[in-house]
């Protein structure tokens, strides 16, 4: 190589090297996306039978992430009975599934709408969601399998997400050899996440159903069990159920997002109770490089609608408070 050349190489190469954060180099990041609650029966059902997609509004943000994860509030089945003792029931289609694979990669049924119909049901909700290739979790066929993570590796990224619902009815919980949800069990938690370390995860992200309904500030259980998660081993936490978002906070330097609202829902008549947020999380193996929340507004049908101008949480590692960043 010429003097000339080599010198305009090497200026180059010092130059990039004084403006590269150490580890830099190295470091591989992915985005997580988290939904709250998905229900594709009453209206939105109603929007799947006409051939409508009810995620259409939000289908470029789904699909722009390295993987996306929902609650999905309801079986779906054509088996079961109603739950006599329930006010609320719901039970979607078969064919809902075709609109969330590829738009979501995994999704939990820890919720207290997943044993709606009964245990056949719920087991038949499971097996329409690995043949469309969806991955589940905070539930299963039996307990073991009900608290086994939800094993993300992307990225040079090992993630292990747990789901728990913690709002009756507790006879939707899983036994040693029946099928229902993961339970909130505080010494079962704790052990669930320690156990996601030992197993070789990076991150670990507990995502929960939990808090009164229409309540928008966490209730005391709400966070002392968001700090006994993260006290065990948590990198940060995503909740949903209450149907309303409410708010995040820091703790330990950890993030916590207490409910993420309704995403895809129908019958709410407020304002709160009708608007979500899509929640996008970009990390890498030390954890959380930041985060921002995408707002969504449900229509009469409650088929999710963007909210351009909407200010919605947000941060970065190193945040003492979250911030408000204005959507596009």
């Amino acid at each position: 190589m010429k003097r000339r050349g080599f010198l305009k190489l090497f200026g180059s190469m010092l130059l990039l090297a004084l403006h590269t954060p150490p580890g830099a180099a190295a470091a591989e990041s992915l985005q997580l996306v988290f939904t709250g609650d998905v229900m594709l029966d009453d209206g939105p059902g109603k929007v799947i039978a006409s051939g409508r997609d009810p995620l259409i509004n939000f289908a470029q943000l789904l699909a722009q992430s390295d993987y996306a994860i929902g609650n999905l509030e309801c079986p779906v089945a054509t088996t079961g009975t109603a739950m006599a003792s329930k006010i609320f029931t719901f039970r979607a289609e078969p064919r809902s599934v075709d609109y969330l694979k590829g738009r979501y990669q995994a999704l939990s049924v820890a919720n207290n709408h997943a044993g709606d119909y009964g245990k056949a049901a719920f087991v038949e909700t499971l097996e329409h969601l690995k043949a469309n290739g969806l991955a589940y979790f905070g539930g299963g066929r039996n307990l073991t399998e009900a608290h086994s993570p939800l094993w993300i590796v992307r990225n040079g990224v090992k993630i292990a997400v747990l789901g728990y619902d913690e709002f009756k009815p507790r006879s939707f919980e899983a036994g040693p050899d029946w099928p229902g949800v993961a339970w909130s069990e505080d010494s079962q938690v704790v052990a669930d996440i320690r156990a996601a370390r030992a197993a070789g995860a990076d991150l670990i992200i507990p995502m929960m159903h939990w808090g009164w309904e229409r309540e928008s500030q966490p209730s005391a259980r709400q966070r002392q069990l968001a700090r006994t998660m993260i006290d065990a081993g948590a990198d940060l936490v995503v909740g949903a159920h209450p149907h309303i978002t409410q708010g995040a906070e820091y703790y330990r330097g950890k993030l916590i997002v207490y409910s993420l609202g309704n995403f895809v829902f129908d019958s709410f008549t407020t304002d709160a109770t009708r608007t979500g947020w899509l929640l996008r999380l970009n990390l890498d193996k030390r954890g959380l490089i930041s985060w921002d929340t995408v707002g969504a507004f449900m229509d009469e049908e409650g088929v999710p609608q963007r909210m351009p101008g909407a200010a919605t949480p947000c941060g970065k590692a190193g945040d003492k408070v979250p911030r408000l960043c204005v959507n596009q």
